[in-house]
């Protein structure tokens, strides 16, 4: 598939810098708390939708660059996904809280460069409330986008912290509240954007269904997606319906 993603100023001209924290969407890394309700293929293409409508959001915004920051293991399957106009950064170690503190240890090279990390399964997200984490981040040492789980969409950082991610519970329904006890230990301000929900389990998929029904033009891949595997859809869990 062609990429339509189109080249930005490089990254010396800009202060705000978003990176998306990617997975190359192969079975059994992605999404794995759908892969018993949904067929591995659908699983797979929905990360990759998502992936692709996280992008197209970023993409969306003004004066602000684009990044993606994965496992080295990842990096040659994700350009040829993203194409070569996307800056992809291989992370240093494993796991999720080795990627986040690559990403500000890589990314801020100067006083006042804000910095963003965005997961790849929220481009339902609506552009104002990444604004809004540029502006909270502006007046603060640290920003925090939580989700409604106990975790986090986004945090950014205008300095990198060795420590920041150490013991968070990354992936945990605590990630958020360890998170905010680091902050709290290193003595930095932190700002919120407002609560969301990220696509997890089976319950987020229902409740996204008819709002990318509705507009889907917010993230029109994974809205194609969800015709294209109208069925399986069909017979996840009703308690959001």
């Amino acid at each position: 598939m062609k990429s339509s993603i189109q080249t930005t100023a490089p990254f010396s001209l800009l202060t705000r810098t978003l990176v998306i924290m990617a997975k190359a969407p192969r079975p059994g890394t992605v999404k794995t708390r759908l892969s018993g309700c949904l067929p591995s293929p659908a699983v797979i293409e929905l990360y990759r939708c998502l992936l692709e409508d996280t992008v197209a959001l970023a993409k969306s915004l003004t004066n602000v660059e684009v990044a993606v920051m994965c496992r080295g293991s990842d990096k040659e399957e994700l350009a040829c996904l993203l194409g070569d106009a996307m800056q992809i950064v291989a992370q240093c170690g494993e796991g999720l809280a080795a990627g986040l503190t690559s990403v500000f240890r890589h990314f801020i090279s100067a006083r006042g460069h804000q910095v963003i990390a965005f997961n790849s399964d929220s481009p339902h997200l609506p552009p104002s409330v990444l604004e809004s984490a540029f502006e909270i981040l502006a007046s603060h040492d640290v920003v925090v986008g939580p989700t409604q789980d106990g975790g986090y969409y986004l945090v950014g950082a205008k300095a990198s912290h060795s420590t920041l991610f150490e013991n968070d519970g990354l992936g945990t329904s605590s990630a958020l509240d360890r998170l905010l006890a680091r902050t709290k230990s290193l003595q930095l301000s932190t700002g919120f954007t407002q609560p969301f929900y990220d696509i997890d389990v089976a319950d987020d998929l229902v409740r996204l269904a008819p709002e990318l029904q509705l507009s889907p033009e917010r993230a029109p891949r994974t809205a194609a997606w969800f015709a294209e595997w109208e069925h399986a859809v069909a017979k996840l869990p009703e308690s959001l319906r």
